[in-house]
């Protein structure tokens, strides 16, 4: 899933500099007239913004809880569809470009929809460390009120 995110932003950060069409102009009183390439990320602006998101949802996959990671993957399947939209909705002069968002913008919504379905069997970010010390609290047999002596703690403090 963290794979499927960090192809996505590579995706849309590399289709944002595709050639999305060609404007001819001409030069108000010369009649020169002049050619200017427009990129994807002038054509169709949420690209980059999109890869940024993308970019975010590795962090937000390694990061939050079951819950937020849920909503998390919902919010990158909509960002996907934004993408798949914002190519196909625009008049690209070839279909390279509209092929690169599509496709990237697919990715991405299918990394949203993995991470909304495995998000409760990922580990949250220091979850090790906090279950240790909750089961300690919560069992102190004979053998652990020694060691609660040895480590300095006094077993029938608030007691």
């Amino acid at each position: 899933m963290v794979g499927l995110l960090l192809l996505a932003a590579a995706g849309l950060w590399g289709a944002s500099g595709l050639t999305w069409s060609h404007v001819t102009a001409t030069t108000p009183g010369t009649g020169a007239v002049t050619t200017t390439r427009v990129p994807v990320s002038e054509a169709v602006p949420s690209v980059t913004a999109l890869a940024l998101v993308a970019l975010a949802g590795v962090a937000a996959a390694l990061a939050l809880g079951p819950v937020l990671r849920r909503v998390a993957g919902v919010l990158l399947v909509g960002a996907g569809a934004v993408a798949v939209v914002g190519a196909v909705a625009g008049g690209a002069d070839t279909a390279w470009p509209v092929l690169a968002l599509v496709a990237a913008g697919a990715v991405l919504a299918a990394a949203g929809v993995v991470l909304a379905l495995v998000a409760g069997r990922l580990p949250a970010m220091g979850a090790r460390y906090a279950a240790p010390g909750a089961a300690k609290e919560a069992a102190r047999g004979g053998d652990d009120l020694w060691q609660a002596l040895s480590e300095g703690e006094d077993p029938t403090a608030g007691k």
